[in-house]
C-alpha cells in the first residue's frame, strides 16, 4: 500500500464535499483539471471513482485536483481537518453525515455487520425495519403524495367519512368484510382485532362495532392494502395497538430479514392511507386552521386522537413537528421526529433514567403514582442541542388504546423556524428562555417579550395549544436525567 493510499482514506469524501462548496459538477472539475496539465488530468469516470473510495489518485494526478481548488495536496491528506458544510458553521442542523472511508460502508460490510450490531444491541430485525421506515418518514417530513392521490381516489376526499360509508368504500374495490367472535382473554392480550385473508376477505371482531373509531381505522387500514397492494397479504399478521408494547418483542428474531422490512414498509404504507382517506389533506387543513389546531377536531371528524395527530404532522403547512405514543412506565412506541428533537434514547425502548420533566413522561409518572388520568397539558420546553438552546412546545393528553391500555400522545412543534419566519432572533429568545428557567431552578415564568414573540408565533401558525402553553412556566428538558443540566439537577 502506497504513502497515499495510507494517507488517503478521507480524500474521496473531502474532494467531493469541497466540489459541491464550489457549484461544480464532475464535468466541471474534469474540463478545469484539463485545462491545467492535460496529461495528468482525471476523467469524469475516475473522479467519480476518488470520491466513492474506490481508487487513489497518483501524486500527479492530486497535485493538478489541488492546484484547481488552491489547495495544497497535503490538504486532502487524513491528517489535515476536513472542510466544515457553511450551514454547520452558522449552527444549523447539519445533514446526515457520510460514511467514509467508503470502502468500510459497503454493501457487503455493512450486510456483515448489521446482524452483530442488531444482537449487540437486543435490536430485533423488526424493530430495526421500522426504525428505517421512521427515518425514511422524518427525511420526507412526512410528505407521500402518491398515497394521498389513491386515497382521495378510493374516498373522494370525504370527511367525515362514516361507517356505513366506508363500508360501501371496501365493497367497491373488492374487499368482504366478516364477522367473527373471539375470546375477550385473549383480547386482553392485544388480539388482533381484524386479519386479511387474501386476496378480499377481512375477518372482523364483533366486539369493534363499539369502537367505531378503531373499527373505522382497521377498515381503512386493510382498504389500503387492497388498494395499494391488490390485497396479495403480503402484511404484518400483528396491526394495530397491543395490551403492552413489550407483546411487539415476544419471539421476534435479532435477525434482518426481508420479511421485515417488506412488512414495515407495508404497514406504514396503510397506516398512512388509513389517515388520508379518514382525513383528507384539503379538507383536514382547512379543519385545523379554523379550528386552531386544537386536538378535540378528532371528535367532530369521527376518529381517534391518535390518528388526528399523526396527520397533524403530514398536512400542516408547517412542516417542524414531532409525535409521540407512549405507554408506562416509559415505552416510546411511535416516535416521528420530523423536527429533528434530540431523542438519544431510542425508539422502541425504554430507559431507566428518562428526563421526568418532558410532558410525555410527567403524565406517566402522575398516573403510575397517583393512580388518576391527568388533564391534558401544554407545555413550552427548551433544551441544548450541540451547545445550544432550542425551544419547543407540545400538547399532550392521557387516553386508552383498543385494548384498553393507557397511553400518552403528545404533538409537538419546534418554535425556532416560526420565530425566524417572523423576523425574529430565534436564538436569542431561546437563550433568554433558557437563562430564566436556568435562574429559577430549571422551571421558571415566560418574560414578557417572549410572550408576546410566542403569541404572534401560535396567531400566525394557528396553533392554539401555543397560546395555551404560554400561561404556564417553561420547563427545561434533557435526554436523560443523569446528564441534568439544571443548576439543581432533577436526577
Amino acid at each position: 500500500m502506497t504513502g497515499l493510499q495510507r494517507q488517503g482514506r478521507l480524500l474521496g469524501s473531502k474532494l467531493r464535499t469541497l466540489r459541491r462548496r464550489h457549484g461544480m459538477t464532475l464535468d466541471d472539475l474534469s474540463a478545469r483539471c484539463v485545462q491545467l496539465d492535460a496529461g495528468q488530468a482525471p476523467s469524469v469516470s475516475y473522479l467519480s471513482m476518488v470520491e466513492t473510495g474506490k481508487r487513489t489518485p497518483s501524486s500527479g494526478t492530486l497535485g493538478v485536483i489541488a492546484r484547481v481548488f488552491d489547495k495544497e495536496p497535503q490538504w486532502f491528506l487524513d491528517g489535515h481537518p476536513a472542510p466544515v458544510p457553511e450551514a454547520a458553521a452558522r449552527g444549523a442542523s447539519p445533514e446526515a453525515p457520510v460514511l467514509e472511508p467508503a470502502f468500510l460502508f459497503s454493501q457487503a460490510s455493512l450486510r456483515s455487520a448489521l446482524p452483530e450490531l442488531l444482537v449487540q444491541t437486543g435490536t430485533s430485525g423488526p424493530q430495526f425495519a421500522q426504525l428505517l421506515i421512521r427515518v425514511w418518514q422524518e427525511t420526507h417530513q412526512n410528505d407521500f403524495p402518491d398515497i394521498e392521490r389513491a386515497a382521495d381516489a378510493a374516498g373522494g376526499r370525504t370527511m367525515p367519512l362514516d361507517l356505513a360509508a366506508l363500508v360501501g368504500i371496501c365493497r367497491r374495490n373488492g374487499l368482504r368484510i366478516r364477522w367473527i367472535e373471539d375470546d375477550r382473554r385473549r383480547l386482553d392480550r392485544g388480539l388482533l382485532r381484524a386479519r386479511f385473508e387474501p386476496p378480499g376477505t377481512l375477518l372482523v371482531s364483533r366486539r369493534l362495532r363499539a369502537r367505531e373509531e378503531r373499527l373505522k381505522y382497521e377498515l381503512a387500514f386493510f382498504l389500503g392494502h387492497r388498494v395499494l397492494h391488490g390485497g396479495d397479504g403480503a402484511i404484518s399478521p400483528r396491526v394495530g395497538d397491543r395490551a403492552h408494547p413489550a407483546d411487539e418483542e415476544m419471539g421476534e428474531s435479532p435477525a434482518l430479514g426481508s420479511r421485515d422490512v417488506l412488512h414495515a414498509w407495508r404497514d406504514f404504507e396503510c397506516s398512512f392511507f388509513a389517515g388520508a382517506l379518514l382525513l383528507p389533506r384539503g379538507p383536514f387543513r382547512e379543519l385545523l386552521v379554523r379550528e386552531a389546531h386544537r386536538i378535540d377536531v378528532c371528535r367532530r371528524v369521527g376518529v381517534g386522537p391518535a390518528v388526528a395527530m399523526r396527520r397533524m404532522t403530514a398536512v400542516s403547512p408547517y412542516r417542524h413537528w414531532h409525535f409521540f405514543d407512549a405507554y408506562p412506565p416509559g415505552y416510546l412506541r411511535t416516535v416521528y421526529r420530523g423536527n429533528r428533537i434530540p431523542l438519544p434514547w431510542g425508539n422502541l425502548s425504554m430507559v431507566p433514567d428518562p428526563c421526568p420533566n418532558w410532558a410525555v413522561f410527567r403524565l406517566l409518572r402522575v398516573y403510575a403514582e397517583q393512580a388518576v388520568v391527568p388533564e391534558p397539558t401544554s407545555q413550552v420546553s427548551v433544551m441544548l442541542d450541540g451547545g445550544r438552546p432550542r425551544l419547543f412546545c407540545c400538547h399532550s393528553i392521557m387516553t386508552r388504546d383498543a385494548a384498553d391500555a393507557m397511553r400518552v400522545l403528545s404533538v409537538g412543534v419546534d418554535l425556532a423556524p416560526a420565530l425566524e419566519a417572523q423576523g425574529l432572533a430565534a436564538g436569542e429568545i431561546s437563550q433568554k428562555v433558557w437563562d430564566t428557567c436556568q435562574h429559577a431552578g430549571g422551571v421558571g415564568g415566560l418574560p414578557e417579550p417572549v410572550v408576546k414573540a410566542l403569541r404572534g408565533v401560535a396567531n400566525v401558525l394557528r396553533i392554539a395549544w401555543v397560546t395555551d402553553a404560554l400561561a404556564a412556566p417553561a420547563s427545561i428538558i434533557c435526554p436523560r436525567s443523569r446528564a441534568c443540566p439544571r443548576r439543581d439537577r432533577c436526577g
